[in-house]
């Protein structure tokens, strides 16, 4: 196998871009962002440097266009080649590109979206809300349609699970290159604007590639609040109320903004940052606090902005614009409370009472954000109360566009943010629990583990006193296995105000992680239903209770197909249940952003759940990569939200309810034939003699523990002798490094095996929601493994019995997979997808050759009892590049 010539080598590269059919623009996006980083390389690398990433890139494509074993040889051998020096310029290089690219499909989808926005097009809007209501009332009438529509509920939950590998600089880099990219798009060809931003990208560009890649240190848990507050400032504030605003157009047609709107505000922002302790000693009660108070910072400012943007706009005479007397009865309030600036305001706005108001309320939504008592807000019902009095008073003057205009923008983002912003919420282990209700009864001096504890209940009746009650209040007990486990939590409270205290007002949520809590969880809530303080909390709620279900535990239990299986019976037994005792459920998913850990499309999976476990409520867990990759732009943010909106709003349709029912009964028996023989096959592999030294020997799972990803700790600390214990982020995460994937697809083959009726499993998959839901996710997770790089992964380890178990299912997986979904290959029915991961494979095999050659010689050295860490850096390097190009940690 030869080196090509440089004119082999462009056609070779030229050949590969066009057999993905990627859409003009974007490619053209691509190849000016390369070349961008091209001349970077050449400027700003050593000598050298971008001939020896093209040899690489060359090599790679040649390898995966030429399955021959010589391909795949020479490519590796450049890579063995290079200086550990040149290897890390080579692995940051690539990483730089992937930024690059996902940039670009990011771009494109943007442009798609503003595109057919501007053109009113409506055609691809089949999975919209407003598609979903109008499918809504034909099956159950306008009406009915309406009141679930205005019952919805949409609640993301952002977590600080270290899955996010860019830095926060990265990232920022990247925005800045958005933005000029957009500037690019706008200005015309060969003009001065777009020579400019071209040059400004570029300057970008090698800002991007000047900054160090890996975090030199863990991010503190503040440091993760400040993060997941970007999002909020650059994109839910205004996002979240656009979405509402675009629905209520529709529906209403020319009237929208002239009438009181349709749609309620549905969205709800959950938080675990700074609120979740499970295995995190670094979030203490103050660290609580410190949360709260930043996610009310960043929302009143807002809410002040807004306040003064809106008061500028509203400059109606008193003569055209009557104001009733409860304005002027408002007015007179705001005037004795604030003389001096009510005179002020009130001289440059002369017969101006609704602009004059609003400006005074602008001015004690400040006062609340700075706790000055005389101005401040109770709460922010109060806003709202004065708010609507200047509603009204619009709508009283015949000034409806006003009142329904920008004024009720600000109306729903108080509706929607409050005070606080995020919904933080509280999660611990319940062994704490039983260990800290432990020590108190047996009495004496009390630990500081006891103490801290005891403190988060008081920080809690805190929160919800400054911020108002929905500010915390949310109790998640992990590991929940006993009723007792969830009424420890009231008696802890109860404690930790004493006698004559008051316990704040907690709605203790229950999380069901492994398998047998999953089958536990029906008798665990008809049990805790009756303790005194749950069933209080409950009627004080009419009869509303959350439960929440984890992917990742019980997927690393027994499998990603018995996990699956497990978790629609326990939704299934769990919202029966609910039904009878009149409850109104929501089923709180615990989904990660890898397959393994429940992640793939949120719209598909809420439309494959049992009846009832929705009925127009869906909350999840969001968390690293994904909360940029789906709230990052506000484009992007508003169409996953429409998405995630419809498909709650449709999933209780009767025709969905009664589909989804009776595929389960029909394919019932194929479902206990996949969960028996995947389990068999899954415990072969994990349960095998000697699996945790070997999984830690054949991947990077214990230098991922390395990289500074997130404040939390990759175990709850046990030896490498154990899975028990490893949490399922470095899980999933050091299998999809190793270009496995096993966590999201492993025992799968045999399932299908095991019911062999190629004709009953197509039926299956064309009838079948759940089933077709674990298919797709599964091809998707095939598509980014790499049979070849797998091989040389696995032979890092001594077991060739295990590499083999290993490579014969996922032979036997992806064979099955391509069956049932037609066509020659992985994704042949979802070429878009497709072609995204067949354009990244050969770069992503140009890092995980870096990667390969950093491990072997790290477990050399190791042997040896030493670490080299240069080639420990290097390993981390790829790691962060081969995230970036799979758009995949864990």
């Amino acid at each position: 196998m030869h080196e090509p010539t440089p004119t082999e080598a462009i056609d070779l590269v030229g050949r590969y871009e066009a057999e993905q059919e990627i859409p003009e623009r974007m490619r053209a996006d691509v190849r000016t962002l390369g070349a961008l980083l091209g001349r970077v390389l050449r400027e700003s690398g050593s000598p050298g440097l971008f001939e020896d990433v093209e040899r690489l890139r060359v090599a790679t494509i040649q390898a995966y266009t030429d399955p021959t074993p010589e391909a795949f040889a020479r490519a590796a051998s450049i890579a063995d080649a290079f200086t550990l020096e040149r290897a890390e310029e080579v692995a940051r290089a690539f990483t730089c590109y992937f930024h690059l690219v996902n940039l670009a499909e990011e771009h494109q989808r943007v442009r798609v979206l503003r595109e057919r926005s501007g053109r009113g097009d409506t055609r691809d809007a089949g999975d919209s809300i407003v598609s979903a209501y109008r499918r809504l009332s034909e099956e159950i009438g306008q009406e009915g349609a309406l009141e679930r529509l205005q019952g919805l509920r949409f609640h993301p939950v952002f977590t600080a699970h270290p899955t996010e590998a860019r830095r926060r600089a990265v990232s920022n880099s990247i925005r800045r290159l958005a933005d000029l990219l957009r500037e690019r798009d706008a200005a015309e060809a060969d003009s001065p604007d777009r020579r400019r931003a071209e040059r400004r990208m570029l300057e970008e560009v090698d800002t991007l590639w000047r900054t160090a890649p890996l975090r030199a240190e863990k991010p503190s848990p503040t440091d993760e609040v400040r993060a997941v507050m970007a999002i909020f400032d650059e994109t839910l504030y205004t996002s979240i109320p656009h979405v509402y605003r675009r629905i209520d157009d529709v529906l209403q047609g020319e009237d929208a903004g002239a009438r009181p709107p349709l749609v309620r505000p549905f969205m709800r922002i959950g938080s675990w940052v700074g609120g979740d302790r499970d295995g995190n000693p670094f979030v203490t009660a103050k660290t609580t606090r410190k949360a709260a108070a930043i996610a009310s910072e960043h929302v009143l400012l807002g809410l002040e902005h807004t306040a003064n943007r809106v008061g500028r706009t509203l400059t109606l005479d008193a003569e055209s614009t009557p104001p009733t007397p409860e304005l002027l009865a408002l007015w007179q309030r705001l005037k004795d409370a604030d003389e001096e600036a009510a005179a002020e305001i009130a001289k440059r706005s002369p017969n101006e009472p609704y602009r004059r108001i609003m400006l005074l309320l602008a001015r004690k939504i400040a006062a609340t954000r700075t706790r000055n008592a005389d101005l401040a807000y109770r709460d922010p019902e109060h806003l709202l109360a004065d708010l609507r009095v200047l509603q009204d008073s619009l709508v009283a003057a015949r000034a409806p566009r006003q009142a329904y205009g920008h004024l009720q923008h600000l109306i729903w983002q108080v509706e929607t943010f409050g005070f606080h912003l995020t919904e933080l919420e509280v999660r611990q282990h319940s062994a704490v629990h039983a260990k800290v209700l432990a020590e108190l009864e047996a009495g004496g001096a009390r630990s500081e583990l006891t103490e801290e504890v005891l403190e988060v209940f008081r920080t809690i009746a805190f929160l919800q006193d400054r911020y108002g009650p929905r500010a915390a209040g949310r109790y998640i007990v992990s590991f929940t296995q006993s009723a007792d486990d969830l009424a420890a939590v009231h008696t802890l409270a109860r404690h930790a105000v004493g006698p004559d205290g008051t316990p704040p007002v907690l709605d203790v949520i229950p999380l069901f992680e492994t398998f047998a809590d999953l089958q536990a969880a029906p008798g665990i809530l008809a049990e805790i239903v009756d303790h005194p303080a749950f069933a209080s909390r409950l009627e004080a709620t009419g009869r509303r209770l959350e439960v929440m279900l984890g992917y990742s535990d019980s997927s690393k239990d027994v499998g990603p197909v018995a996990a699956n299986l497990a978790l629609y019976e326990a939704q299934a037994e769990i919202s029966a249940w609910a039904v009878e005792q009149g409850i109104e459920l929501t089923l709180f998913h615990g989904r990660g952003g890898a397959l393994g850990r429940g992640g793939g499309p949120a719209n598909s999976a809420i439309l494959a759940q049992p009846p009832h476990s929705v009925d127009g409520r869906f909350k999840l867990t969001e968390q690293g990569e994904v909360i940029f990759a789906r709230y990052g732009d506000p484009a992007i943010a508003m169409r996953h939200i429409d998405q995630v909106a419809a498909a709650t709003l449709l999933a209780s349709a009767p025709s969905i309810e009664d589909r989804n029912r009776s595929a389960a009964e029909r394919y019932a028996s194929v479902a206990a034939t996949m969960d028996a023989a995947s389990r068999e096959r899954f415990f072969s592999l994990v349960k095998a003699p000697g699996f945790a030294p070997w999984f830690a020997q054949v991947t990077p799972m214990e230098e991922i523990g390395l990289l500074a990803l997130g404040s939390r700790p990759a175990r709850r600390g046990l030896s490498v002798e154990s899975l028990a214990d490893l949490r399922a982020i470095p899980w999933v995460f050091a299998w999809t490094q190793a270009r496995i994937n096993l966590a999201g697809w492993f025992g799968l083959g045999t399932a299908l095996d095991a019911v062999g009726d190629e004709a009953t499993l197509r039926g299956a998959y064309e009838e079948w929601p759940l089933f077709r839901t674990l298919i797709d996710n599964v091809a998707m997770s095939l598509a980014k493994t790499d049979d070849r790089i797998a091989r040389h992964y696995l032979e890092l380890g001594d077991r060739d019995d295990l590499a083999t178990l290993v490579r014969d299912e996922m032979t036997l997986t992806r064979d099955w997979v391509v069956r049932l979904t037609g066509g020659t290959e992985l994704l042949s029915n979802r070429p878009v997808l497709g072609r995204a991961v067949k354009m990244r494979s050969p770069y992503v095999d140009a890092l995980s050759l870096l990667q390969l050659r950093a491990l072997r010689g790290l477990r050399e050295t190791q042997a040896g009892g030493q670490v080299d860490p240069d080639l420990q850096r290097l390993l981390l390097l790829s790691v962060s590049g081969v995230a970036a190009g799979l758009q995949n940690t864990g």
